[in-house]
């Protein structure tokens, strides 16, 4: 699944990203020197087609706010306020995977719970400490792995491995970032840190749930725990944009330029030219302008909105209506 992710990370970084990968995304011309290719990578710009597509793919299901049905329990209701823990309603919280689904095509949510060991024993005392189960987005590069098997008959995670980050004290007025990796088992978890003698457990713990409380969210599903980009054909036919683009830049540019060819001038003679200027040539002397052909500009032009065109169709496939 990861192979694809580096291209459509980058257009979703939009032009500063696409610049960052260089020659990834952008290859140098034959026998085209750095200095050159320095320039024309500073000046290039990206026509955002995949980025603006995933918005309105992932826009589309959330233009109206998100309702629960009379039947659903009042504390599920008040949990659909702040889904995450941090102030994200539900509809927020779901636009965010959506985007992820139509872009990437593979996350998750991680439902977790605070901690209550030693803290509260009934759910009185759980609610007099804020204590409740809330959602966590986890994102594709988060997941480093697991095990599958079969639970309750069907199959199912037996071990989850996700990456994660935490900020702890460096001194009394700084923060330092550490690496951790959060692995899930069906009623365990142990978190491991980095540190510059390798991998140590940080911490663990034992839940009642038989299960990994993760659930996969896919854009297409390739199978359990596999999901690719449903857009991808539509992320190489940006690349080639940006590409094209480029070339068409740099077409432009040298096409609009005039260079003044002087015939029969001693080279050590000074020559001024400017439009309150005249030249003085000798006999037999000549000047002449020579120029790039705008033809070339104007076949590239008509290539690239054809090319837009199509990623316009391309982006539209999935508003069509299918059979089945």
């Amino acid at each position: 699944m990861a192979r694809h992710w580096g291209v459509i990370e980058a257009l979703m970084g939009g032009t500063t990203a696409m610049r960052a990968a260089k020659e990834a995304y952008l290859p140098k011309q034959p026998r085209e020197d750095q200095e050159d290719y320095d320039y024309r990578l500073k000046t290039s710009t990206l026509f955002p087609a995949f980025a603006r597509t995933v918005g309105v793919m992932t826009g589309k299901p959330f233009a109206k706010e998100l309702t629960l049905s009379e039947d659903v329990p009042d504390a599920i209701k008040e949990l659909a306020q702040d889904i995450d823990g941090e102030g994200r309603s539900l509809h927020a919280f779901s636009a965010d995977l959506m985007s992820e689904a139509v872009s990437i095509g593979f996350g998750g949510i991680l439902v977790d719970f605070t901690r209550t060991e030693g803290k509260a024993r009934t759910q009185a005392e759980e609610k007099a400490i804020g204590a409740r189960p809330y959602w966590v987005h986890i994102k594709h590069g988060q997941i480093l792995g697991w095990k599958v098997g079969k639970v309750n008959g069907k199959p199912g995670l037996l071990q989850l491995r996700i990456a994660e980050t935490a900020e702890v004290d460096d001194g009394p007025y700084d923060v330092k970032t550490v690496n951790r990796v959060r692995v899930l088992t069906p009623g365990a978890w142990e978190l491991w840190e980095e540190s510059a003698n390798g991998w140590t457990l940080f911490d663990s713990g034992t839940t009642t749930l038989k299960v990994v409380p993760f659930v996969p969210i896919y854009g297409n599903r390739a199978g359990f725990m596999r999901g690719l980009p449903p857009l991808l054909d539509l992320a190489h036919q940006n690349v080639k944009h940006w590409q094209q683009q480029s070339d068409q830049d740099d077409s432009a540019r040298f096409a609009r330029k005039r260079l003044l060819v002087l015939i029969g001038i001693d080279g050590d003679n000074e020559v001024t030219a400017g439009s309150s200027y005249a030249l003085k040539l000798p006999k037999d002397g000549d000047a002449k302008v020579v120029q790039g052909s705008a033809e070339s500009v104007t076949v590239g032009r008509s290539e690239l909105e054809a090319l837009e065109g199509q990623m316009i169709q391309t982006g539209a496939e999935l508003l069509t209506a299918k059979p089945g």
